[in-house]
């Protein structure tokens, strides 16, 4: 099945007191690293959902201020006119997240999955998203409603997993990352 992705970048990021899509990590806005770790888990397209022009094909929330599910419906709903069959939901809050963190979820039977305590990311078949789902919808029930299976997390993953919506969620984050891609770029030398 073909896969696309959609980062969804509505929120108001009223807690990071920034627009989280654009914060640098180790150099590079969220929305880059996870558009470049989304081609890198076989995505051929990206989407953002949610308000702001970062360069990637945008999709408007049909609802502003819906919550992430309204994000993710819009975001359905284009992928599908376009043909896409299955989709990788990335929050812009985790901009840490790795490609081997998603293989898994990639890699999971149909109609998709996530993670056991976590709602996003996930990997759902476009034909499993109820169509009845929007505004006000929690994460948890487009999951449970998809009929998406709950896999283990890997250990160590979790934090980077959920992501950042404090500064000092952002601080911890960032100080792991530029950690593991200095000891990454030590190895290549």
């Amino acid at each position: 099945m073909r896969l696309a992705a959609i980062i969804l970048t509505g929120g108001a990021s009223s807690r990071m007191g920034a627009d989280k899509a654009a914060l640098a990590w180790n150099g590079r806005p969220a929305v880059d690293r996870l558009g470049d770790v989304a081609r890198r888990a076989g995505a051929e397209r990206i989407l953002t959902a949610g308000g702001g022009d970062y360069g990637l094909a945008r999709v408007d929330d049909r609802a502003p201020g819906g919550g992430p599910v309204a994000g993710i419906m819009a975001g359905v709903a284009a992928l599908e006119a376009m043909g896409y069959a299955r989709v990788l939901v990335l929050a812009v809050d985790a901009a840490t997240v790795r490609p081997d963190d998603l293989a898994p979820l990639a890699a999971a039977a149909s109609p998709g999955a996530a993670y056991e305590g976590l709602h996003l990311p996930l990997v759902m078949d476009i034909a499993a998203a109820p169509r009845d789902a929007g505004a006000g919808w929690a994460v948890g029930r487009l999951i449970e409603r998809a009929g998406l299976a709950r896999l283990p997390c890997a250990a160590g993953a979790t934090e980077r997993l959920r992501g950042a919506n404090t500064p000092e969620e952002r601080e911890r984050l960032l100080v792991a990352l530029i950690e593991a891609e200095s000891a990454e770029e030590g190895g290549a030398a």
